[in-house]
């Protein structure tokens, strides 16, 4: 099991590993980056990943120092490298290092790292007896950015710690119209009436990776979605609730605050769609993660 770290290219132990301490991504979170992982030692939907990367720099105005191309290839690299059974990717790019001032400008040259770190599966008892959320109502850098990965969490991890105070697994954020946006590191999934109901990207939802591909899971087994807003009540009072991931794929939710969903085990749709998903993904013959 190893751990590394690229650094505009140069792959590094994590103990060798240096930035600048005036660089952006470290004074101000001005930095935009994606979570991926392996299977089977591949990196799963990297061009995608690479994509939205992309254009999340392109919506705080940092510039590609490279082609997304190139980056995906030395996050191939970088996870040959670190030679992991399955590995956890970080792929940053911040706007690099210049002298102190919020100005954009000062800026000189954007920089790329690459954390890659031996994947930790979740407990199989999660997907087995599904998990616990809070709601919480805040305001994130995010916002400001509507559908760009940036790497100022700080309204995130302060949500995060409320939920784990309360013995939760998540947080979901609740926007300024009161509906239920997504989690601090997911996208969130409700059924109602045999529907899959979802936010709509229009809420300021970070469209997932995943969340995509459980959309076009969906259509596979001729199950219907329904872009919508959710209340906290709305959500607490589905027959089902789950989470999605590029690490969790499809988590259980079976209580929202105080509230029990439904029998409080994981649902019928939920293990569906979950097994749909991993089929699409190559993975049909794979134990399901609470088979673990």
């Amino acid at each position: 099991m190893h751990r590394l770290v690229s650094i505009d290219g140069s792959i590094v132990a994590p103990e060798e590993a240096k930035v600048s301490v005036y660089d952006r991504g470290f004074l101000y979170g001005d930095s935009v980056f994606e979570t991926i992982r392996t299977y089977r030692g591949v990196p799963f939907a990297l061009t995608e990943h690479m994509e939205r990367l992309e254009r999340s720099a392109t919506r705080v105005a940092i510039p590609m120092p490279i082609s997304k191309e190139a980056m995906a290839d030395e996050v191939k690299r970088a996870v040959t490298a670190a030679a992991n059974p399955e590995s956890y990717i970080r792929a940053m790019l911040t706007r690099g290092a210049g002298p102190l001032g919020l100005d954009p400008s000062l800026a000189q040259q954007p920089l790329r790292v690459i954390f890659i770190e031996p994947l930790a599966p979740l407990p199989a008892a999660m997907y087995r007896d599904g998990v616990s959320v809070v709601t919480v109502r805040t305001e994130r850098a995010a916002d400001a950015a509507s559908g760009a990965k940036v790497g100022n969490y700080l309204a995130s991890l302060l949500a995060l710690r409320v939920a784990k105070e309360a013995g939760a697994h998540e947080a979901l954020i609740v926007g300024a119209d009161g509906t239920v946006v997504e989690g601090t590191t997911s996208n969130v999934f409700a059924v109602r009436d045999g529907v899959v109901l979802t936010p709509p990207d229009e809420a300021g939802i970070l469209p997932g990776i995943t969340r995509a591909h459980l959309l076009h899971a969906a259509a596979d087994i001729e199950l219907p979605v329904r872009f919508e807003r959710l209340t906290p009540a709305e959500l607490a009072a589905s027959s089902e609730v789950f989470l999605s991931s590029s690490i969790r794929e499809v988590l259980p939710v079976v209580r929202v605050d105080s509230a029990q969903i439904a029998a409080g085990r994981p649902g019928p749709v939920t293990r569906a769609l979950h097994a749909a998903f991993r089929r699409r993904i190559g993975l049909a013959g794979d134990p399901m993660p609470w088979e673990g």
